[in-house]
């Protein structure tokens, strides 16, 4: 009696299990293939549609991939960068969040709008696996590594300007390991995302946007403001001819973009491919072309010379551990559906 009973039970819960799926992999370890049943296209879908927001735009590549870091860097990689509180009370608006390019915010939002296209698609898939794999499409489609992206994330409900701590370009080595370390990555890590969490620092033209409730940005003029892959006078004037780690040709050639410290002008992180994913940014420091003394302090301290000289002469060395971080990097602040969603937009909580 008590085998029937037995088997009967089980029998009773593979039908329920059958009629009442729990929901997919809740609380488990990301994988590659989360979306393979719900959103078999999903990959493909999304780098349409960060091609074509490229094509627009080249800007939106490294504002895209800028967007990641900050996202996964201030509450975990869980959009909460995206969100839009009625009090401006939020991420984007804090003064290193203002500096975000719209054509970052816009790529995720066209990506978002073409996943939902697909009624197979629509409102199962995260904004925060979408800013993932967007911002694996936006280093791919300029020239660098198409690794796999792990996906399974949810999305976050908070978004606060308080929450916003990032590292500056006034930071030095023990600051930026502090912090990288903040978030369970290593100094080979740091070193590796370097050039690109900081690429793109400000907004285009010297102007300052507002990301508005739909999918566009409202400009004012803002002097001293950065362009793609640049900064401004005042982040690194300071160190024209008085840094000794600075090439003298090339401090004579910021002179020219930066009559005086805190001159309006720019100058680019990376004057010979701005737009490209290369290890340039790496043969400059070796040559004290840095623009921000925390991008040339990585090859003026010991600690952290022999990983740029590495990469400066191995540009597939560093694509590889470029991938890997991104992929560590991905992994910060997991949430799951007992403290996240999957938002129907990503610029407000469901």
């Amino acid at each position: 009696m008590r085998r029937l009973r037995f088997l009967l039970a089980a029998c009773f819960l593979l039908l329920a299990l059958d009629v009442f799926p729990p929901p997919p992999m809740a609380g488990a370890q990301l994988v590659p293939d989360y979306y393979a049943d719900v959103c078999p296209d999903l990959e493909s879908i999304v780098r349409d549609a960060v091609r074509m927001a490229v094509a627009h735009s080249p800007v939106a590549a490294p504002a895209t991939l800028r967007l990641f870091f900050h996202d996964c860097a201030v509450r975990g990689c869980d959009a909460s960068i995206m969100l839009i509180n009625p009090d401006g009370d939020d991420e984007w608006r804090s003064l290193d969040g203002i500096t975000l390019k719209p054509e970052g915010f816009n790529t995720v939002m066209s990506a978002k709008a073409a996943v939902d296209s697909d009624p197979q698609c629509r409102n199962m898939v995260s904004c925060a696996d979408i800013l993932a794999l967007a911002a694996r499409d936006a280093v791919f489609l300029s020239g660098g590594p198409d690794y796999q992206v792990e996906l399974g994330r949810y999305d976050g409900r908070v978004s606060t300007e308080a929450s916003v701590l990032i590292p500056h370009g006034s930071s030095d080595l023990d600051q930026l390991n502090g912090f990288f370390s903040g978030l369970g990555l290593s100094q080979a890590d740091m070193i590796a995302l370097s050039d690109w969490w900081r690429r793109v620092v400000s907004v285009a033209n010297g102007r300052s946007c507002v990301w508005v409730r739909v999918v566009r940005v409202a400009c004012r003029p803002e002097a001293g403001a950065h362009t793609i892959g640049a900064a401004s006078c005042g982040f690194f004037g300071y160190r024209v001819g008085a840094d000794a780690a600075m090439d003298p040709a090339f401090a004579d050639q910021l002179r020219g973009s930066c009559p005086g410290a805190a001159a309006a002008g720019f100058a680019f992180l990376d004057a010979a491919t701005p737009l490209r994913f290369d290890n340039e940014y790496y043969r400059n420091l070796r040559a004290g072309r840095g623009l921000l003394a925390s991008d040339q302090a990585l090859y003026a301290d010991a600690r952290s010379r022999g990983a740029v000289d590495r990469y400066a002469a191995d540009q597939g060395a560093f694509f590889g551990d470029f991938a890997a971080a991104m992929t560590r990097l991905g992994r910060v602040g997991i949430r799951t559906a007992d403290d996240g969603e999957v938002r129907r937009d990503c610029r407000f909580p469901n």
